[in-house]
């Protein structure tokens, strides 16, 4: 349990940077999603992801239309975020992919767990030192927001209790699991009757481990440690997808005089901290806040520390503001029939109405928009407001305190106040979605009593950087209800001799391929870099195999070409080497090689070179023409000096028709010319 804390909560909002962890009674964990390099967990399908936009897709490849609906899970009770999903009015369109077939789109049941899969699940399990479980039992998560054509994502219990280092310290490791990764999400449309949101199926059924750690992260920049160390872990499997996108780190962030909060979209390990301080923050000012609403109606403060909260006191908190903040919409369109904004009137031509929610008693408290010392956006209410007017699929709302603008004038805010009191938000919007979006902003107020809501966050991204480290809410915190047993997919026991063999068979660290490489001549940069780039297996191949590859040689090809075609550029080298190709046959000579064997490869990329005009012209050949060459342009030389030579490498290139070394051509170069000197 967290220290109880003083009666003043100490930290400066407005400076996120100086609020101390422990004296707010910081508790964070994360979660990390990685998907696994293997096919599809239920339906061996590839893992191909297609770079398609939504107006290339259209025209490539079938589609199918849903609804969805939330479910009851074991409990019997309807998940609260699945409730909230499915009240938001939206259809779905899924484009079917090459990789995706009948489970894909739900008309087929799912296969049992991919082994190579598990394999991988159960190998960074033993690299956690984590207990696996005794059987794989395939768990139904309800998912109403589209994303999974079922409704449900499977997520399959692995692993749990165990442990990574970090140089803060070491962190518990909770939970292991293996998941579906979800549809990827296109675009979405407004329609008369709600919104259409666009999938494609590419990405639906890839495995992701799940890991979640325990509360154990101590500072914002320990969480930052905490996520570089499990990615690492990660990428030392060698059994890891790499690129944008492929990991996932969410951040669960509480203060003593807050609450849990699930914050998602922390793609840049650089942002961690500034994104968890930056939530501190928030649930210090809304903690602030409460206190300032509840005693403006003569309710009791609420305890520095959400432990020594009195549920009887708050039951009659909620009692008293609902009493004090009654929901009553009214329409207020005819207000606003002369309006300048243009948002407001082309909504209004288009059908839209203006609703509008009284909020007695709030004036002041919604604030306007303000920076803090580091240009992030303070917390404030009428943001939160509006961010829970979004999850309706509105883009926004108008509120009073920050009235008149956005082309609405003096006079139409005073004939809102004359109407609605001091303190309203006005919704523009489809009917529907307006009395929708109004009750979520309702909800948050009555909220803003009591501390903040456990939810689901998410970081705000422009152009796909964040854009100051703040978030915005994406719908409430998922409760226990939206777990149910998946009856399709059997049960599979994990046998011990399977565990012993993965323990015994542990890939490298990265120290470990670190350590093994400086053995050789390469330099610092080097190791890191092939060790970086996942390189350093086929190093230690070709240096000991056999063509005997030589190690900087080898290291530098690699880095240079990568691993497209591994054996090619391996007999190029090798041949470059031995002088039987020139320097400039090695990239043409890869690119047009189609076979895979090494004997057979060596005798035609030796043929291709004579035919290609690759083979090194001979010594006393590359000494004649550099000879001539400078004869021809001894002026040139006398006048140039050593900077001559930049200048007749291509001369004398040109002579030997590339039928030369670039190297062997320079040197000789410049031999003569400090020669002639």
């Amino acid at each position: 349990m967290a220290t109880i804390m003083a009666e003043e909560v100490p930290g400066e909002v407005g400076d996120a940077n100086s609020l101390n962890p422990e004296s707010l009674g910081f508790m964070c964990g994360l979660e990390i999603h990685q998907q696994l390099a293997t096919g599809k967990l239920h339906s061996r399908e590839a893992s191909t992801l297609y770079d398609h936009g939504i107006d290339e897709i259209q025209a490539m490849w079938n589609s199918a239309h849903r609804r969805l609906r939330a479910a009851r899970g074991e409990s019997g009770q309807i998940d609260v975020a699945a409730r909230f999903e499915q009240r938001r009015n939206r259809s779905f369109v899924y484009y079917q992919s090459p990789n995706s077939g009948l489970i894909e789109l739900d008309e087929a049941p799912p296969l049992k767990h991919d082994q190579d899969a598990v394999n991988v699940a159960l190998t960074i399990s033993a690299m956690m030192n984590a207990k696996p479980v005794g059987a794989l039992q395939a768990m139904r998560k309800t998912v109403v927001d589209g994303s999974n054509t079922s409704g449900f994502q499977r997520t399959t219990l692995v692993a749990t209790h165990g442990s990574i280092s970090t140089p803060t310290g070491s962190v518990g490791i909770d939970v292991i699991c293996l998941e579906e990764d979800s549809a990827r999400k296109l675009d979405t449309k407004s329609v008369s009757d709600g919104e259409q949101v666009f999938y494609t199926l590419d990405r639906l059924g890839i495995p992701l481990v799940e890991i979640a750690t325990a509360p154990d992260v101590k500072t914002p920049e320990h969480a930052k440690e905490t996520a570089l160390a499990l990615g690492t872990l990660l990428r030392d499997t060698r059994r890891v997808r790499r690129g944008l996108g492929s990991i996932r780190q969410d951040l669960n962030v509480s203060i003593g005089a807050g609450d849990r909060v699930e914050i998602k979209g922390c793609q840049d390990l650089e942002w961690i901290p500034r994104i968890i301080r930056l939530e501190m923050a928030r649930q210090l000012h809304f903690y602030r806040l409460a206190n300032e609403l509840r005693d403006s109606i003569g309710a009791p403060p609420l305890p520095p520390h959400r432990d020594s909260d009195d549920s009887d006191v708050e039951a009659n908190v909620r009692d008293l503001v609902a009493t004090k903040i009654p929901f009553e919409i009214q329409d207020v369109t005819g207000l606003f029939k002369e309006c300048e904004s243009k948002m407001v009137a082309e909504s209004l031509e288009a059908g839209a109405v203006v609703l509008a929610l009284p909020l007695n008693g709030f004036s002041g408290y919604l604030g306007t928009k303000t920076l803090d010392n580091e240009g992030a956006q303070l917390p404030r209410l009428g943001r939160e407001l509006a961010s829970a007017a979004k999850l309706a699929g509105v883009k926004g709302i108008f509120h009073s305190d920050e009235l008149p603008a956005y082309g609405i004038t003096d006079v139409e805010t005073k004939n809102c106040v004359d109407a609605l009191g001091e303190c309203f938000v006005l919704c523009v919007a489809p009917k529907w979605q307006a009395q929708l979006a109004l009750e979520a902003v309702h909800s948050r107020a009555c909220l803003a009593f009591h501390r903040i809501p456990q939810e689901v966050r998410n970081v705000v991204i422009r152009k796909g950087s964040p854009e100051d480290g703040t978030t915005t809410a994406l719908r409430p915190l998922p409760g226990g209800a939206r777990m149910y047993p998946e009856t399709d997919v059997p049960t599979s026991i994990i046998e011990s001799t399977l565990w012993e063999k993965i323990k015994s068979n542990l890939p490298l660290s990265r120290d470990e391929r670190i350590n093994r490489l400086k053995s050789s001549d390469l330099s610092e940069n080097q190791i890191n870099a092939l060790v970086a780039g996942e390189l350093d297996d086929y190093f230690v191949e070709g240096i000991s195999g056999q063509l005997e590859l030589p190690t900087k040689a080898w290291a530098s090809a690699l880095l240079d070409h990568g691993v497209a075609k591994i054996n090619a550029l391996a007999v190029a080298i090798h041949l470059r080497e031995s002088g039987e190709i020139t320097r400039e046959g090695v990239e043409p000579l890869v690119a047009s090689a189609q076979i895979e064997d090494i004997n057979t490869l060596c005798e035609w990329m030796k043929d291709e070179a004579a035919n290609l005009g690759f083979v090194p012209a001979d010594t006393g050949v590359v000494e004649l023409a550099v000879s001539e060459v400078l004869k021809e342009r001894a002026d040139f030389v006398a006048e140039r000096g050593m900077a001559a030579m930049g200048p007749l490498m291509g001369v004398v290139m040109g002579k030997l028709g590339g039928a030369a070394d670039g190297k062997a051509v320079s040197a000789e170069l410049k031999k003569q010319i400090e020669r002639s000197l």
